[in-house]
């Protein structure tokens, strides 16, 4: 009884939320008719992508409070609408998701309102199951009404509110194009950073080499001792560019990640921190078969960039490393205790990761709040 109880009360708060919206949506037919006169006016036209979003703001609230009750997400497909002017109301009109929202405002005008019978059968549920269930010990059978009108609602809302495949395939493609641009946008970022490093340091210190040889060579019999010298601030010179171009190689890809593996390279990278860090490995990640080198390539970099932005700005002294084999990727979790505010818009690390996570069409997610602590759990597809 008592949980019977529980459950109608939250089905009756859902029904109750959804007749609210149901309220606010007949006020909106104001809103509509001033777009409609407007638009076919010309000159109040700008009001009909504005109008449109407030719909797909209000279709999204729609949305979670239907997941709410459901436990199922719904996904959304909409077209970005940003441009000229003419762009905009082209985007408008022409987006399958204008008129999946525009349908559902129409159906929710009717089926909004199951409130309505819902409430009648409280007083009935509370004799009769009160009687039924209270005294004789038998499972409810009013309140568990309730609770189906809510489920009925929701069915409806979802039916009405998930986008056509079609709708989806197009959002993943603009999703992807936008991947894609960013991906190109980093590695062509990778590739003048190479260029500059091996530019600025290594070629330098080979120019700088090759003029101190000539020297040593000129010098060799007229002052050998000089000459000496010159060739052993040469071979110093060999070993600071040799240095540098292991740094070079190693922002690439990493050699020890090709040696030992993710967990191996990590390990290393807690080794040489600044900070404690301490290193987690679950889901049989270091016995199984390793992920694909870029999987590995990408999870390394976001460890690697978030341990030193740790150790520069967070102001903490302890990081905790977590590295997950889930069953359809690779997750990597990394946590410290620092000072928290990190915002990925102030600078090109946390930015860069994202980009680089998201060629692979993985996920980012940063947790920072003021006064910490600061939590970067990045998600990586692979098949295993």
């Amino acid at each position: 009884m008592g949980k019977s109880l529980r459950q109608a009360v939250r089905a009756t708060v859902h029904l109750f939320l959804a007749a609210v919206m149901t309220f606010g949506l007949y006020i909106f037919i104001t809103v509509l008719i001033i777009t409609a006169v407007g638009t076919i006016m010309v000159a109040g036209a700008w009001l009909l992508p504005e109008t449109v979003l407030v719909i797909r703001r209000i279709a999204g609230a729609k949305r979670q409070m239907t997941a709410r009750w459901t436990g199922r997400e719904i996904p959304e497909a909409y077209q970005a609408v940003e441009g000229p002017l003419r762009e905009r109301l082209r985007i408008a009109v022409r987006d399958p998701g204008t008129l999946l929202d525009l349908r559902w405002m129409v159906a929710s005008y009717v089926y909004g309102a199951l409130l309505i019978p819902a409430l009648p059968l409280w007083p009935v549920a509370l004799v009769v199951d009160g009687v039924w269930s209270g005294l004789l010990r038998r499972s409810p059978a009013v309140l568990p009404l309730i609770t189906k009108i809510a489920d009925l609602e929701a069915r409806w809302s979802t039916a009405l509110l998930r986008p056509s495949p079609k709708a989806l395939l197009a959002a993943r493609v603009q999703a992807l194009a936008a991947t894609r641009a960013d991906a190109i946008a980093a590695h062509e970022a990778e590739l003048r950073r190479i260029e500059r490093d091996l530019h600025d340091g290594a070629q330098a210190r080979l120019v700088a080499l090759s003029m101190r040889i000539g020297l040593a060579q000129r010098a060799y019999d007229r002052d050998p001792e000089g000459a000496r010298t010159l060739m052993a601030e040469a071979q110093n010179q060999v070993q600071e560019a040799l240095t540098e171009l292991r740094q070079v190689v190693r922002g690439i890809h990493p050699p020890i990640l090709t040696d030992r593996g993710l967990v191996g390279a990590v390990r290393a990278l807690a080794a040489s921190s600044g900070l404690d860090v301490s290193v987690e490995v679950k889901g049989g990640l270091e016995e199984g078969p390793r992920p694909p080198a870029a999987v590995e390539a990408a999870a390394y970099f976001a460890v690697a960039e978030a341990l030193t932005n740790a150790a520069k700005y967070g102001g903490g002294r302890r990081a905790d490393v977590r590295l997950e084999r889930l069953r359809t990727g690779l997750r990597a979790v990394v946590r410290d205790d620092g000072d928290g505010g990190a915002d990925e818009n102030e600078g090109t690390g946390l930015l860069g990761i994202r980009r680089r996570v998201a060629a692979l069409d993985g996920d980012v997610q940063l947790s920072s709040p003021a006064g910490g602590p600061t939590v970067i759990e990045v998600q990586l597809p692979c098949v295993w």
